[in-house]
């Protein structure tokens, strides 16, 4: 299955110069268990936000780059091998990562979205499009506010009611 995994503001918004907007550990925590042996797919800009641009550990990362060449993840030129790539795991997990484009690509393939919703506005530059405001997408599972380093959020997850074949 496909999901979608991001935290966003009040606004939908999920970056602003290349990165995050938030520090939040418990996110980054439940990020890291969620996605840890399964495949990641990101655009190039999300790898280059990384921490020395490397892909993350113990996982299949798939990035979308028209230029990057490098051989520590895999490497597709277009939406088409991306989607290629992803057809030929369809037996496994796979978590869209980002950024804003990517998001917006692959969403309606996605069989839905684990969403953690900042109570904050972050200034963004980049948005995840608001899954309120979606017909074929519903929310399905909302956890209770906790606090996460001086922010309130909330676990959220949505699921795809018309998902679309790769």
């Amino acid at each position: 299955m496909i999901y979608a995994i991001v935290h966003v503001d009040k606004e939908w918004g999920i970056g602003k110069g290349n990165d995050m907007m938030f520090s939040l550990p418990k996110d980054m925590k439940f990020f890291r268990e969620t996605t840890l042996g399964h495949t990641v797919v990101m655009g190039g800009n999300t790898l280059r936000s990384f921490p020395n641009q490397k892909p993350l550990k113990n996982r299949v990362n798939i990035v979308l780059s028209r230029g990057q060449v490098r051989d520590d993840c895999v490497i597709v030129r277009s939406y088409e091998q991306l989607k290629n790539e992803m057809k030929a795991r369809k037996n496994e997990d796979i978590y869209v990562i980002g950024g804003g484009e990517v998001y917006r690509e692959l969403l309606p393939y996605c069989h839905g979205a684990l969403v953690t919703k900042v109570d904050a506005v972050g200034g963004a530059e980049v948005f995840f499009p608001n899954l309120d405001e979606r017909e074929d997408f519903v929310c399905v599972d909302e956890g209770e506010p906790i606090e996460d380093n001086g922010n309130t959020i909330r676990f959220t997850r949505y699921e795809n009611r018309a998902v679309k074949p790769l």
